[in-house]
Order: C-alpha cells, then sequence, then structure tokens
C-alpha cells in the first residue's frame, strides 16, 4: 500500500489506496492518546469518503477517552474557530483541500486553532506508527455529540469584524462557487448579514466537484460566466475546504490567487497598521503594500503553520499565502476565504471602488506556478543542479531552493501535500519568468 502523505499541512493519501477506516481509526488513536482525552471538534469537507473517515476518526478518539463535538460538514476555518471557541483540546478536519476527487486527508488542529508543530505531529506519527495507543476502559470512553450551528457562529464572527452597514449600502450583487465543498453555507451566511445579493454555482455540497478543486484561473470558466450572466459586482471562488479564495471581477475575469492575499492585507493596514507574514512564493505585490503602509512584511517557509507560528511570535495583524489563503488572527489562525472575502467587499465598499479599480492599482507582475512529478527525481540533486545554473542569484534555503534578483524570483521546492516538485517564478518581464521556469524543467527531462 502506498505511503501516506504526512507533511506541517497534514496527513493525505488515496482512499482505498493508502487511506482507509484502519488508517483513520489508528490516527484518531494516535491524536487522542498525544491529546490524553479532551475535547476534540471533529469537522469534514463534502468529499463522499468523508463519513466514512469521520466516523473511524471519531471511534479512534473515543477509545482514547477523548469527547468529540462533531459538526459535520463545516470548513476548515470554521472547524479551527469552534475548537477556539469551545476550550477544546484539539481538532481534526477530514479534507484533502485542494487535492483532486480520489484523495482525503487529515488536518490535526492544536489548541489555539492552528495545525500541530513538527514535535506534536512527530509524536502522533510516531503513537500511529508504533501502536503507542492509551485505550480506555468502558469508564474512560469519550462520548460524542453533534455540534450544531457552527456555519452562523462562523459567519457573525467575521462580519463582526468589518463595517456591516457600509457594506450593506452597496447592496453588492456576489456570485460564489464553493466547488460543491464545505464552504457554500458559511459564504453564503456571511454575505447575507453583510446585505449581499447572493447566486451560487456549484453550490450543493456533494463532494462531487463541478470544477477542479483549486480556485486557479483555469477552473472558473462558469463563476465567470455566471457573473456576467447576474451581473454581479465580484465573484468568490474557494477550494474544498473554504480556506483559499479567488476573486473574478465584474466582467468575469479572474484576477488570480495572489490578488485576494494583497487586497485583503492592503485594506487591513489602513485600519490597523501592523507587521505582515507571508511565506516565500507569496507575489511581491505584498512587498509593495508593505513599504506603501511603513510596516515590517516578515517571510517564512511555504506552509500555513509555518505562517501562523510566525504571526504569533512577531505580532502580526495579517498574513497568509499566496494561493488566495488570508489569515486574520481576530478569527482563527488558519487561512479563512470568509475573512477575507469581507475585506475585500468592505474596501470596494470604503474606498467607493470597483474590484478591477483595485486590482489595477497593484504593482504588475507575472508569475508562474508550474510543476514536475517527482518520479524518481532527487529533490535535492534537483536544487543543486538550479543552484549551479543561476549563480548570480540571492539564494534562501529554507524551503527547497529560492533565488532572487532585485527584478524577481524563482522558487523550487518540493510539494508539501503532492509527490511533486513545484516551480514559481515571479518577474516584472513576462518572459524572465518563463525562461527560469523552463531552465528548471530542462534541468529535471521535462521539457519547457
Amino acid at each position: 500500500m502506498p505511503e501516506l502523505i504526512i507533511s506541517i499541512s497534514g496527513i493525505r493519501g488515496i482512499v482505498g489506496d493508502g487511506l482507509g477506516p484502519r488508517q483513520a481509526v489508528r490516527f484518531g488513536l494516535a491524536f487522542g492518546s498525544h491529546l490524553g482525552g479532551g475535547t476534540v471538534v471533529l469537522g469534514r469537507d463534502s468529499r463522499p469518503s468523508g463519513p466514512m473517515l469521520a466516523s473511524a476518526v471519531r471511534a479512534g478518539l473515543m477509545a482514547a477517552g477523548c469527547c468529540v463535538l462533531d459538526a459535520g460538514i463545516l470548513s476548515t476555518p470554521g472547524t479551527s474557530l469552534m475548537l477556539c471557541d469551545e476550550g477544546a483540546a484539539g481538532g481534526v478536519v477530514i479534507t484533502a483541500s485542494h487535492n483532486p476527487p480520489p484523495y482525503n486527508g487529515l488536518k490535526m488542529l492544536s489548541p489555539e486553532g492552528m495545525q500541530i508543530d513538527r514535535d506534536a505531529g512527530a509524536e502522533v506519527v510516531r503513537r500511529y506508527q508504533q501502536e503507542d495507543f492509551a485505550e480506555r476502559g468502558t469508564d474512560g470512553v469519550g462520548r460524542a455529540k453533534r455540534l450544531r450551528g457552527a456555519a452562523a457562529r462562523h459567519a457573525d464572527r467575521v462580519a463582526g469584524l468589518v463595517d456591516a452597514d457600509a457594506i450593506r449600502r452597496c447592496n453588492f450583487m456576489v456570485v460564489v462557487d464553493p466547488v460543491n465543498g464545505a464552504g457554500g453555507a458559511e459564504m453564503r451566511a456571511l454575505l447575507e448579514r453583510l446585505g449581499c445579493r447572493v447566486t451560487l454555482v456549484h453550490a450543493e455540497p456533494t463532494g462531487n466537484f463541478g470544477r477542479g478543486a483549486e480556485p486557479v484561473p483555469e477552473n472558473l470558466a462558469d463563476l465567470a460566466a455566471a457573473v456576467r450572466h447576474a451581473g454581479a459586482d465580484l465573484g468568490l471562488a474557494l477550494d474544498p475546504d473554504a480556506d483559499r479564495l479567488a476573486l473574478v471581477d465584474a466582467d468575469g475575469r479572474p484576477l488570480g490567487e495572489e490578488y485576494t492575499l494583497a487586497l485583503a492585507v492592503q485594506h487591513r493596514l489602513s485600519r490597523q497598521p501592523g507587521p505582515v507574514v507571508v511565506n516565500l512564493s507569496t507575489s511581491r505585490m505584498l512587498d509593495f503594500v508593505a513599504r506603501e503602509a511603513g510596516v515590517p512584511l516578515i517571510r517564512t517557509p511555504v506552509g500555513e503553520l509555518n505562517v501562523a507560528q510566525a504571526m504569533l511570535a512577531n505580532g502580526g495583524v495579517i498574513g497568509g499565502e499566496g494561493n488566495g489563503g488570508v489569515i486574520d488572527p481576530r478569527v482563527a489562525p488558519v487561512r479563512n476565504s470568509l475573512a477575507g472575502a469581507a475585506l475585500v467587499l468592505e474596501m470596494m465598499a470604503r474606498r467607493d471602488a470597483t474590484l478591477r479599480e483595485l486590482a489595477d492599482a497593484l504593482p504588475v507582475y507575472t508569475m508562474l506556478k508550474d510543476k514536475v512529478p517527482l518520479g524518481g527525481l532527487d529533490a535535492a540533486s534537483v536544487l543543486a543542479r538550479v543552484r549551479e545554473r543561476f549563480p548570480d542569484a540571492r539564494t534562501d534555503d529554507r524551503d527547497g531552493l529560492h533565488l532572487s534578483w532585485d527584478e524577481g524570483w524563482l522558487h523550487v521546492r518540493p510539494s508539501n501535500t503532492e509527490p511533486i516538485l513545484r516551480i514559481l517564478a515571479e518577474a516584472g518581464d513576462a518572459d524572465a519568468a518563463r525562461g527560469r521556469v523552463d531552465a528548471v524543467k530542462a534541468l529535471t527531462g521535462e521539457s519547457g
């Protein structure tokens, strides 16, 4: 059986081919034993395998003495918020985020609502592999109960952080594409609280995704058409667990994921200046935004946990990742599509500007995101060849290899969630970005 993919981003695998109820029970036991009992909030995205895996994880947690608050279908940020509000010892989200439908996985959350750290994760993995479980007797077995109203609580929390009256006065028309995932009900509830008129496409939480799971431009044709048909002010595209957000303007043109964080940060800093934390692969638009606001910009290795921990350590006002993941610590220390949407709507309302006008005011860069399968490639050898290929670059090897020049950067790194090598480049000149990506692909034996 293939091994599960285990990283700081969680645990993922193909259902029936490495990931199933046996593995889920063991991870429930391992995580519950690590926690030593206590309350655990359990949420899941809408994938058809979710109920099966959730039942198995719940059984393992209960066997280790945990009391499980089962929220059913709930976004990752919604689960994190419920964990914090309930004072739980931990949380589990059954999701494979943006991975294709055959995948599912487990995200384990700490008492602070963020992904568990490396030491805790290593301890859970050790318990899992060695079957070092603290199973309880009859009197110590945990209980389970349903946690209701989580979507409404999440929407209420986010709506309370923005100028809801200003947004209501605009009477925005918004089209939402939750990709048949977990976030549709929560996003609709938020938008209704903000006085928006709402239409959804790919709305039912069936887990049978009506488009590609990632909210990237090539997957947003249906949303773009719906925005144009409705005469909407903007479109919002989510991924299956609703921690990522992409924006579509009133003409049905996707902005690209990088703009979500840039706009949200720009607006948040206008209300409360302070440190911003993003990862190494996030657009240089954030350098411009931070410089304009006169605040420090801190960059971390890729991974939500890395960003969240740096935000906590440096008093980050806002942060996130350029894949559309906005982290607003006033809600929860994870990426949150609802927080991103609320900030962008408030920005449009307060500046009396369209989404396209706001985006056009930011510097223009070309960013390319590519990947090659690792297969038999040795990642370390590839990175060494890349370093030799670009001897004039400034280097940062905290996460794969990040090379930078005055006018752009290149980042080559093994993925945290898939057996692939990611290649990302950004430059003011499109040919420069493409040339660097193609050069790396040639070093791996892939054509440009």
